[in-house]
């Protein structure tokens, strides 16, 4: 369903063509293809029913992309297959992109931050939407988190930490709060900066919600200082925050590398939300 009644707020950060959706070769994934959702103007979210014993608990997923595109379906329905089967409600959001966050511009080969940080608007508004609908899809508004991964692990921390609008209102559902019950950053980017700086433009306070974090020291993509300076900026401001970091698993190990340590994150997860009073 779209987030937004009518088009989405300040548009898209440039002209782009339409949707569309690329396939590409991935040996890591059941079936050797991914798919990934380029230039969306049109952000939606997709809710996936909890399966058997629902808990009341929700889980709106933030997918990878590098604010680029959106990795829909490895970092997307394929975890929310896991965590439906677990009795979650599960809701994979589809922000926009190119331009949503901080990305590398290939056609101006550099990195460009936008002045509006749309995929922010998009992620707050699913949250706001996926609380306003809660006794319609059954669950605890007091039990809703987010999980993402790399681009979307940053918007985990974003969420998390910013939680006045960052768009005009423009219905009531824009009054619900916006921020989530616990979260989940998995191998998150855009925290730590090229030149090793914190991320000034995200401010950490106490006002986060539990955190739990995972990530491979061989990421060679987005570095592992992005979970230890998050992780350590959390613990600093009295957030309670669970970290595991794997010695092997490179980024975008999702729900790959069954059989090997990094594989053993979603029984992580499902035990620290026991732990927390989640599951």
């Amino acid at each position: 369903m779209p987030l937004w009644p009518g088009d989405a707020p300040n548009g898209t950060f440039r002209p782009q063509p339409p949707e569309s959706v690329q396939t590409y070769d991935d040996a890591g994934v059941l079936g050797g293809k991914s798919e990934a959702v380029l230039n969306i103007a049109v952000p939606t979210m997709t809710i996936m029913p909890a399966k058997g014993r629902k808990t009341g608990t929700a889980v709106i997923v933030f997918p990878g992309g590098g604010f680029r595109k959106v990795f829909i379906g490895l970092e997307g329905t394929e975890i929310c297959d896991w965590l439906t089967r677990k009795g979650v409600t599960c809701i994979v959001s589809k922000y926009r992109a190119p331009g949503g966050n901080d990305f590398w511009d290939d056609t101006l080969n550099r990195r460009i931050t936008p002045h509006i940080p749309r995929a922010l608007q998009d992620a707050q508004r699913t949250i706001r939407l996926v609380r306003s609908k809660a006794g319609e899809l059954g669950i605890d508004p007091h039990r809703i988190g987010v999980l993402g991964m790399s681009a979307g692990g940053y918007l985990v921390a974003q969420t998390s930490n910013i939680l006045t609008p960052t768009y005009r209102p423009i219905d009531a559902i824009d009054k619900i709060s916006s921020r989530p019950d616990f979260a989940v950053a998995l191998y998150p980017g855009h925290i730590c900066r090229d030149d090793g700086s914190f991320d000034r433009s995200l401010p950490v306070t106490k006002a986060a919600p539990p955190t739990f974090i995972a990530q491979a020291w061989d990421d060679a993509t987005d570095p592992i200082c992005n979970s230890l300076m998050y992780a350590a900026a959390l613990d600093k401001a009295g957030v309670s925050t669970e970290v595991h970091l794997f010695a092997k698993g490179g980024h975008a190990f999702a729900l790959r590398h069954k059989d090997e340590p990094v594989g053993q994150w979603p029984q992580l997860v499902e035990l620290w939300l026991k732990q927390i009073g989640m599951l």
